[in-house]
């Protein structure tokens, strides 16, 4: 049992922890007073079209791909003149 006591902090705290989070979530009193004027506001609101919905996009510049990265040489343009000579 005494090998145990040092979860007893790390219990307390998750326990004060999800007490916070119920009371935190709970519902309010303002948001029960939501009307249905509000609801039908929304609702129009959501339906409504968005103005870049309709119109389409202009295609990018495709980048065609081989599937490999390939980095730049680090060489100099000094140091391939010297070894193709």
């Amino acid at each position: 049992m005494e090998i145990l006591l040092w979860l007893v902090p790390a219990a307390g705290v998750t326990v004060l922890a999800m007490l916070w989070a119920v009371w935190v979530g709970r519902p309010r009193r303002e948001q029960a007073a939501r009307s249905e004027a509000d609801d039908e506001r929304f609702a129009r609101a959501i339906l409504k079209q968005h103005p870049t919905g309709y119109r389409p996009r202009p295609a990018g510049p495709r980048d065609r791909s081989t599937g490999i990265a390939v980095r730049p040489s680090r060489r100099s343009a000094g140091a391939d003149t010297r070894r193709s000579a």
